[in-house]
């Protein structure tokens, strides 16, 4: 048995987990856990409290949280070169943006959907500022690309790209064409492809 689990649901935030540690090439033991009386028990809210997946248990470590469970793997697990080095100038590039995308970008994505309006001259108030700046700073960060951090794909692509993945065909975050390449070069990689079969499609 390996000492890596990722407690998850096949539609859940679970799937950038898994794509994240297809990545890494580790071994691996998903267990699926249904939403309703499942991810609330007891026993599940041991693990993760806030009784969601994914969580993430190696060896007497829960991680939980997207972001930071990308991070944490491409730490742990450094052979594919997922993250760049502590003393890489890189390095802030790819915190910098798994950071936006777990706080500015989620938040701002989820306003526009559920209709949350920021009163007029309190957008300072707001980290993600409007939906606008949001979308408009992540588009600047990627034109460039391939990846993020240059020819260099990291945790941090697998993270902001599920998220544009998802948000493009769910329509809660519009398809410019510079997300769309984005997406499409990272959903071809293998380890996507993996994932993607994992949770069946």
């Amino acid at each position: 048995m390996t000492e890596l689990k990722l407690y998850s649901n096949a539609q859940s935030r679970g799937r950038i987990a898994h794509w994240m540690l297809e990545e890494t090439g580790t071994p691996y033991e998903t267990v699926w856990i249904e939403y309703g009386e499942q991810m609330k028990s007891p026993e599940y809210l041991a693990i993760n409290p806030m009784g969601k997946v994914p969580a993430m248990v190696h060896g007497s470590m829960i991680v939980t949280e997207c972001a930071a469970i990308c991070a944490y793997l491409a730490d742990r697990f450094p052979t594919n070169n997922l993250a760049p080095a502590i003393d890489d100038p890189r390095r802030a590039i790819y915190l910098r943006w798994l950071f936006f995308a777990a706080g500015p970008l989620e938040t701002a994505v989820t306003a526009r959907t559920l209709g949350w309006e920021v009163p007029e001259g309190q957008s300072r108030m707001a980290g993600f500022g409007s939906y606008a700046d949001t979308i408009n700073a992540l588009e600047t960060a990627l034109q460039d690309g391939p990846w993020l951090c240059g020819a260099q794909f990291t945790g941090a692509d697998v993270y902001i790209a599920s998220q544009l993945g998802w948000g493009m065909m769910l329509g809660t975050i519009e398809k410019r064409p510079t997300f769309a390449r984005y997406v499409e070069r990272a959903y071809a990689r293998p380890a996507h492809v993996a994932a993607d079969r994992l949770n069946g499609g």
